[in-house]
């Protein structure tokens, strides 16, 4: 299998303080990573340097081959856990803006998902609740037509309906021509998605394998272990 994703030695200090140390993984076509760990132990910065909205300091990142850089920008569909759309948006207008910046955005993709997550396209961005909001952004990351898709905590604080469907619709859309990156500190819906599970504690790997590999391993399920890694707590 061709890896899309090559990740070797990744190093990147914030003020004298290492937030990577020698991460290294690949990601083979087709599969999901899960990415665990509580907030401020590196996995956002992992994942903006692989949509180079960030500089490494050392190491080598490679996406479908190539090194990271502006030409890689359109390999990636990154899903940010920070809201990157405008109030006096509708959901129409979000989906002309996507159109506008990214070439290979399918609107018949969207519509699909759209009815799918019950949005209409006039709703408003400002009076969308979390859960509405999650969903619309998650329905325009997963449009774009690409080789990597990068959702960063695509289920936080939200209600459990809202959980089931955007789960749903995340394996709807999984095909054998791209992977996907999905980081989270809440398992729940998502543990049935996963095909390889790294957790990360303190910029470094601290356990990675198949997700049934460590199942078996640990005689218990991801959301355990991830009790067990990080002592049942989530910052």
């Amino acid at each position: 299998m061709d890896s899309v994703l090559e990740v070797k030695e990744l190093i990147k200090s914030y003020r004298g303080k290492r937030v990577l140390n020698g991460v290294s993984f690949n990601l083979e076509k087709g599969k999901v990573l899960g990415i665990l760990a509580p907030n401020g132990v590196g996995k956002s910065t992992l994942l903006d340097i692989i949509a180079n909205l960030c500089k490494k300091d050392s190491g080598s990142v490679k996406i479908n081959g190539l090194e990271v850089s502006s030409k890689t920008k359109d390999f990636v569909s990154y899903l940010q856990e920070k809201n990157v759309l405008y109030n006096w948006m509708t959901v129409k207008d979000a989906m002309n803006f996507y159109k506008d910046f990214f070439k290979d955005f399918s609107e018949e993709k969207f519509r699909e998902l759209m009815e799918f997550m019950s949005l209409d396209e006039r709703m408003k961005v400002r009076k969308l609740s979390k859960g509405m909001k999650e969903r619309l952004e998650l329905a325009l990351t997963l449009s774009r037509e690409t080789k990597l898709y990068i959702l960063d905590e695509p289920i936080s604080g939200v209600d459990i309906v809202a959980r089931e469907r955007i789960a749903d619709t995340i394996i709807k859309n999984i095909n054998e021509e791209s992977s996907m990156i999905i980081t989270t500190h809440y398992i729940g819906e998502l543990d049935r998605i996963f095909d390889e599970v790294m957790f990360i504690c303190d910029g470094e790997i601290c356990e990675f394998g198949l997700a049934d590999d460590l199942r078996e391993k640990y005689g218990m399920s991801l959301q355990d272990i991830y009790k067990k890694i990080f002592g049942g707590i989530r910052r």
